[in-house]
């Protein structure tokens, strides 16, 4: 019986019969088809700054279209390795760009699907002998023909502990990274210091990783650009003594523990809007203009905890961004 994984996967395209010496091809004409550069265009809407991890990004789907232009030509080309890892701190747009990742290698054949499955630990490592292994599968299951996505990857490797399940998720993945590289890319994301030790710890995970990609803190004004996206996409928008307030709670708020760039900032732009509904709530007897529904107001914003230095979460014993 052919188990799940084993099941038909994209395999790299035969390299066609020589071209002519003199024969050309037009990469604009296969980029175009392709469609890479809406997706492009959608990462440059949806992500503020990162420029860096754009123009990686950018390299990788030159490296692919150039790829299938080699096969095309008859050129014996080397399938691309296109496991990843993305380091950064939470809210610098990893998981958005996974998605765009998959789209572009969907979009050039690589994968046939282009669907993302996001896991942690949890999702992979069992608490008992015998658990892991079918939970790892059936994970690969369903990320075969996409990405599969693996959040804190460092938490699959626990030394301390020597009836830790982890290590065998590890194998599980290492393999089926190998032999299924033609359908499915694996993409290992956490903070930058943790994966180095991660990747130190198992040399053949890291050997199988071939593109890293650092995902940059968001500067201020980045920040407060990121704010106004959020809000406009929701119809509001800040006074200009609410522009002021906010570009001083971004810069208090950074300073304080469990900062996580722009999900710091959505869950700011939430309670903001929930100060700005109590407000105008207060002045139910009142006519209320389409603008007066629209704006955030500086008060609305300094009423914030992280004006006395405190965070502001769901839970005081558990702060949260």
């Amino acid at each position: 019986m052919t188990h799940p994984l084993e099941t038909a996967t994209n395999p790299s395209p035969e390299p066609s019969t020589p071209s002519p010496p003199d024969s050309t091809i037009t990469l604009s004409e296969s980029y175009n088809a392709s469609g890479i550069q809406e997706v492009l265009d959608q990462l440059d809407r949806e992500l503020v700054g990162l420029r860096p991890v754009k123009t990686r990004i950018r390299e990788i789907a030159a490296l692919l279209v150039v790829a299938r232009a080699r096969t095309e030509m008859g050129l014996p080309s080397a399938s691309p390795s296109l496991h990843m890892s993305f380091t950064g701190r939470p809210g610098t747009g990893k998981t958005t760009v996974a998605g765009r990742m998959s789209q572009i290698l969907h979009r050039l054949g690589y994968v046939r699907k282009g669907h993302v499955v996001t896991a942690t630990r949890d999702d992979l490592v069992g608490q008992y002998i015998g658990h892991t292994a079918p939970k790892t599968r059936e994970i690969l299951k369903k990320a075969m023909g996409g990405v599969l996505f693996i959040d804190e990857a460092y938490y699959l490797y626990r030394p301390e502990n020597e009836r830790d399940y982890g290590a065998e998720a590890i194998e599980i993945l290492l393999q089926v990274m190998e032999e299924k590289r033609d359908d499915l890319v694996v993409i290992f994301a956490g903070y930058k210091e943790r994966m180095d030790v991660f990747y130190q710890s198992n040399p053949g995970l890291s050997s199988r990783v071939a593109n890293h990609i650092d995902f940059p803190d968001y500067q201020p004004g980045e920040l407060l650009a990121i704010a106004r996206l959020i809000l406009a996409s929701e119809h509001y928008r800040f006074s200009e003594a609410a522009c002021d307030a906010f570009q001083a709670y971004i810069l208090r708020r950074m300073q304080l523990p469990f900062f996580a760039n722009a999900r710091s900032i959505r869950n700011a732009i939430d309670r903001a809007r929930m100060r700005q509904a109590r407000r105008l709530f207060e002045r139910m007897g009142a006519p209320l203009s389409r603008t007066d529904l629209m704006t955030i107001e500086a008060e609305d914003i300094t009423a914030s905890r992280v004006f006395q230095g405190e965070l502001e979460g769901l839970d005081p014993a558990r702060p949260l961004s």
